[in-house]
């Protein structure tokens, strides 16, 4: 059933001179299972955005359900929602505090209502799936890498067993080593738990990589909604909000203006790669 948006709007501020729309009238569904990727310029509004996805910012206005129940409802439990939509921030640094690696993503589980052994048990089983090795559970958090430290908040999240895993910005400040390391390993989450997941990203080749839905968002509303290669097709529009297409995109267009023959459509250098070869052997 997933997330249903309708008519969002909100307002920072109403009330003096700092007032902001932060989001205009937004509507739209995020289905069960899809992996989506939320793109737009620093304040397009993308972080109120995810915030409202699992009550932490509350709407001015509109309505938003979690599997068909108002999330407004005098009688929805919040911190139940928060359970199944998990929110991995942009710096770890503000999900961490606990003495140990294993304390840290215990405490979502624990908080749940878990015991002790229950909630290990699971914690365990988090930084497993995001590929953190048993020698780091008892180190202080503190003390681990960028790339570490992200795999870690995201097991406290994933430790609560959430069906929709938001992710904000999970590679900023990584080498490209440990950034493919990190969505690689997000993939195959969704892959093999079959999770939503909504990753923002100032990354279009990471984007076009990975996901199969984006949202373009432009001043508090949304700009675009698409596959990637009808989001990316129309990389005019997006220069004319401040964003960009992949570099292979824009590769596939002038070799089309050489050979026009050439699909323009590739978003990725795997799929640049299949139709550059599928050319080559279509001319001998």
């Amino acid at each position: 059933m997933g997330i249903r948006l309708e008519h969002v709007n909100y307002i920072y501020s109403p009330d003096n001179a700092f007032r902001k729309q932060a989001l205009k009238d937004i509507s739209l569904e995020i289905p069960d299972g899809q992996f989506i990727g939320l793109i737009g310029h620093t304040g397009s509004g993308k972080s109120t955005f995810i915030q409202h996805l699992n009550g932490l910012i509350k709407a001015t206005d509109g309505k938003i359900y979690y599997n068909e129940q108002n999330i407004y409802d005098e009688n929805f439990r919040m911190t139940e929602l928060r359970s199944h939509v998990g929110l991995v921030f942009q710096y770890p640094e503000h999900q961490l505090f606990e003495m140990t690696v294993l304390k840290d993503v215990c405490y979502g589980p624990k908080n749940l209502g878990l015991e002790d052994e229950a909630a290990e048990e699971r914690a365990k089983e988090a930084l497993a799936m995001v590929g953190m090795s048993e020698k780091d559970y008892d180190k202080s958090p503190f003390e681990l890498s960028g790339g570490q430290k992200r795999r870690v908040a995201i097991a406290g999240v994933l430790a609560m067993k959430p069906e929709v895993l938001i992710l904000d910005e999970p590679t900023a400040g990584l080498d490209p080593k440990g950034r493919n390391d990190i969505l690689d390993q997000i993939a195959q989450l969704h892959r093999k738990m079959g999770i939503t997941v909504v990753l923002v990203s100032h990354s279009m080749e990471d984007v076009a990589k990975y996901v199969e839905r984006i949202i373009v968002m432009n001043r508090g509303e949304i700009f675009m909604d698409g596959t990637p290669k009808q989001v990316f097709e129309r990389y005019d529009a997006l220069e004319s909000v401040g964003l960009a297409a992949p570099q292979v995109t824009y590769l596939m267009h002038r070799l089309h203006e050489i050979f026009p023959e050439m699909p323009t459509e590739a978003t990725t250098v795997d799929e640049a790669k299949t139709a550059i070869l599928h050319c080559l052997e279509a001319e001998k």
